[in-house]
């Protein structure tokens, strides 16, 4: 994992790919599929996901105030649907059950998930109060991110030189996902 420049921070999340939250507070830890998440601006980059309420992931970042998205790939899918699947308030080793290991970030302590193909540690914006309560949505500005090399350089995503495995998830419904597919080049737009 190589440290991206928080300039770029939104390409990690503008292909749509499925996510894996991390959160943590008082000695507890979780980590949590979803499929709602966005980049929602560049500098300062910013970004938004759903997280309903009722989950131990959105009290453990209502209490810490910081969150991690993990973007998972194919090699994962396992991980995924197991995170995705299973509650951290019915199962206090939920991680290990679903074989997920993680480490602290630098900064906040929040997370990060291994395995994942970019990491995006993150502190919630306090306009959030106002959205959170009646939307399930989190608003968060990105304070560091970090992608693999094998499929993110320079800035962009290339895929299209990587193994199949290292390509990113996203889910469609029902526990079906599609791996992003292969790059298409269009012509410039001129100026409107």
């Amino acid at each position: 994992m190589q440290p991206i420049e928080l300039q770029h921070a939104y390409r990690l999340l503008n292909h749509g790919p499925t996510v894996l939250v991390g959160s943590c507070h008082a000695g507890r830890a979780n980590v949590m599929a979803a499929a709602w998440a966005m980049p929602l601006d560049f500098d300062t980059p910013k970004i938004a996901v759903v997280i309903d309420k009722a989950t131990l992931t959105r009290e453990l970042i209502d209490a810490s105030g910081v969150l991690s998205l993990n973007v998972p790939c194919v090699a994962m899918k396992d991980q995924v649907m197991a995170a995705g699947g299973m509650s951290g308030k019915n199962h206090p080793d939920k991680l290990a059950r679903c074989e997920i290991t993680t480490h602290a970030a630098a900064n906040t302590g929040v997370p990060l998930v291994e395995g994942c193909i970019a990491q995006l540690e993150c502190r919630v914006l306090p306009a959030t109060a106002h959205v959170a309560g009646p939307h399930d949505l989190i608003l968060a500005e990105v304070i560091a991110a970090w992608a693999d090399e094998r499929v993110f350089r320079a800035g962009h995503w290339h895929f299209e030189d990587a193994a199949p495995e290292l390509r990113s998830l996203h889910h469609v419904a029902g526990g079906h996902f599609y791996a992003i597919g292969e790059p298409v080049s269009a012509l410039p737009v001129a100026n409107a």
